[in-house]
């Protein structure tokens, strides 16, 4: 099986939900339909105290489903380990990782999200 970096950039996150695999602004139902087991990791050393940032995952059940949230994590302050790393998700349907600003100071913010197909 084949490990690439198949999305990675950075940017600077503020209060609009972000979509990191599409590098724009998140738009429900603007998803990804690669198939594959994925693993998304940030960089969140740039964070500093008072900072907090909400990820959230979205995948449809069916293909013929509605991209739904199964995942929302606050990332807050300064981080112990600054590399957050999902755990690996299987996805086929229409899929989004996303990272919003909910307090603080907008960052660049590094990630990759990585396949194994």
């Amino acid at each position: 099986m084949a490990i690439s970096a198949l999305y990675e950039s950075s940017e600077t996150i503020s209060t609009t939900e972000y979509s990191l695999p599409n590098d724009a602004n998140y738009a429900a139902g603007s998803v990804k339909t690669d198939d594959g087991i994925f693993q998304c990791w940030i960089d969140l050393s740039a964070m500093v105290a008072g900072d907090v940032y909400t990820f959230r995952a979205y995948e449809k059940v069916q293909s013929a489903g509605t991209v739904r949230r199964f995942m929302a994590l606050t990332l807050d302050g300064v981080q112990v380990d600054p590399h957050f790393v999902t755990p690996s998700f299987i996805f086929m349907h229409g899929w989004d990782f996303t990272l919003q600003r909910t307090a603080g100071t907008d960052r660049s913010i590094a990630w990759s999200i990585r396949q194994v197909a």
